[in-house]
């Protein structure tokens, strides 16, 4: 029988990308898990339930899903507290596999950071992970509404001067992949919660990406998918 063969390498161009930061360029699964866990098991829930709902959103957004009946103003309250752990604990925090490499080669061109993490926990996490901070970033005090709403990939895409319909959003989580949809952008997909949320293309981790100029202004993508 005759050998498989991989995909075809996808070529995307964009003129910025946004990128998320949990699960796409930072693994911090185990500290969410930890975090949320705890408070899933304090507050009578079957954290494993829980767990399928917080990736992505801001916390007060999880929690209202979590908690429907309960007053808003408990949900900011539990997630300043949220906030403040998470922050603290970088136990187990790591780059996503390839971005090192990826933000590296992405540092001169248009990006920017769009996260649910307000600023003390992206630096938090993006230190322990010994990434580069983009300079244009849009984080959890910044926003208005928590992702799936486009408003933080809309305010990137501003920030950077550049159309919504010229980015591309790199996203790992449903409620991710749904704001990018929504600010119409493309999204590429990172990990194994993305592909069935339905983004542009899927990719395991951050290896299968070259980021490189193009030229003419814009930002040429090669992308080896998931098979």
């Amino acid at each position: 029988m005759p050998a498989s063969t991989a995909p075809a390498p996808v070529v995307l161009t964009a003129k910025a990308l946004l990128l998320d930061m949990d699960g796409t360029i930072v693994n911090s699964d185990a500290v969410v898990e930890r975090c949320w866990r705890e408070w899933a098991e304090s507050h009578g829930l079957d954290a494993r339930e829980a767990l399928k709902v917080v990736h992505g959103r801001q916390g007060y957004a999880t929690m209202a899903i979590l908690l429907p009946d309960r007053p808003m103003a408990l949900n900011h309250a539990d997630n300043a507290e949220m906030l403040a752990r998470e922050t603290a604990d970088t136990e187990g925090v790591v780059p996503v596999a390839g971005a090192p490499e990826f933000m590296a080669a992405l540092g001169p061109l248009p990006h920017a950071l769009v996260t649910s993490a307000d600023e003390a926990l992206a630096t938090a996490r993006m230190t322990a992970s010994a990434l580069p901070m983009p300079e244009v970033r849009v984080t959890a005090e910044r926003v208005s509404e928590s992702k799936p709403h486009p408003e933080g990939f809309l305010k990137g895409a501003a920030e950077l001067g550049v159309d919504p319909a010229d980015c591309i959003v790199f996203e790992d989580s449903g409620a991710g992949i749904a704001a990018g949809r929504a600010a119409g952008m493309r999204v590429v997909g990172v990990g194994p919660r993305a592909g069935e949320h339905g983004p542009t293309v899927h990719v395991p981790d951050l290896t299968g990406i070259r980021v490189e100029p193009d030229g003419e202004g814009s930002i040429r993508l090669t992308v080896r998918t998931a098979a």
